[in-house]
């Protein structure tokens, strides 16, 4: 049985679709199912942000073919792990919980590199390129660490 890990923030067009990207080009698809979505509705149907794109493709991770969803309750059910990229979003994931199985899912993604220092991935959009890269390296090294500690590699 795959492991099935949800990576979310906010529009769905700039951190999680990368680290969507970043964690597939790491892991096993045999091992693994993984997908995003964002906690605002702004850009369902969606490409990714041109910008995420562009570092994926100088890193040779293609994230063009993936479609912005908004996340669901349901996802609760069909996802074992839910990364999610800042407070907020944790805040706004966790207020849809109904249970503590629930919200024993949901993570702030670089706890995996800061262990409980809650440190955001701060949200590139309304900034330059330069911005876009720092995104990638922190979630580089976050999907690194959970490959390894989820055994999915």
């Amino acid at each position: 049985m795959k492991t099935k890990i949800l990576m979310v923030c906010l529009g769905n067009i700039c951190r999680s679709p990368l680290a969507e990207g970043i964690l597939k080009a790491k892991t096993d698809p045999e091992k693994v199912f993984i997908d995003s979505a964002g906690t605002g509705s702004y850009h369902v149907g969606g490409a990714p942000d041109k910008r995420s794109i562009a570092v994926g493709r100088k890193y040779d991770i293609d994230i063009t073919g993936q479609k912005c969803r908004q996340f669901d309750v349901s996802n609760f059910e069909e996802f074992d792990h839910i990364f999610v990229m800042d407070n907020a979003n944790y805040r706004d994931i966790l207020s849809l919980t109904e249970n503590k199985d629930d919200e024993e899912k949901v993570q702030l993604i670089l706890n995996e590199i800061f262990p409980g220092e809650n440190v955001d991935v701060p949200d590139p959009y309304h900034g330059g390129d330069e911005g876009f890269e720092n995104v990638y390296q922190m979630l580089e090294e976050a999907c690194e660490s959970i490959a390894l500690r989820l055994d999915l590699k």
